[in-house]
């Protein structure tokens, strides 16, 4: 399995390199110190996962991403816990916050094996969408973010649905009654 640190510390690279010792199955193929730098690494080398930094200079480590067609699995690795649900919105397989010791790095590597080692969306969409489908009461309700804030709205709550699409921007407008 072939793997890709992306972080402009070198401290931060260093140490998952020392615990990836333990993991002989797993070949560090590049390390990068910026996002483009990562963006053509993944390009060229095609790994299995990265070991992504969220701040870095040029590029953040959700820019980067959006560069790439088809990700590699990801591991987030910031000392910036802000940002955590943004990477799970992003598929990442896990969140590793700095300075995190080897028995959370083995959780997150142990996490990734469970997936299939391959991106986490495509392994959890059938099972999610069947589990859905299986439960009568979700099948009557329906998830939204609102002003930055997840809610949960009953589907008799709801009056009109309109959305829109263009090459620059998504649309939804959702009119409900808020009890």
């Amino acid at each position: 399995m072939k793997l890709i640190i992306i972080d402009d510390e070198p401290l931060a690279r260093s140490i998952i390199k020392e615990y990836l010792l333990y993991h002989p199955e797993l070949e560090l193929i590049a390390e990068c110190n910026d996002g483009f730098e990562g963006v053509k690494a993944i390009h060229q080398l095609q790994p299995d996962l990265i070991f992504l930094d969220v701040q870095m200079p040029k590029i953040n480590g959700f820019e980067m991403l959006e560069l790439i067609e088809e990700p590699p699995a990801v591991i987030f690795t910031t000392a910036y816990d802000e940002y955590a649900i943004r990477a799970f919105e992003s598929h990442a397989v896990d969140y590793l916050l700095k300075p995190f010791n080897r028995d959370r790095f083995e959780k997150a590597i142990s996490k990734w094996f469970q997936t299939g080692k391959k991106n986490p969306v495509q392994q959890q969409l059938g099972p999610l969408l069947e589990t859905v489908s299986n439960s009568p009461a979700e099948q009557y309700r329906v998830v939204v973010k609102l002003s930055g804030k997840i809610r949960i709205i009953p589907v008799e709550q709801i009056h009109f649905l309109e959305a829109f699409a263009s090459l620059r921007q998504v649309q939804t407008n959702l009119f409900f009654c808020d009890r």
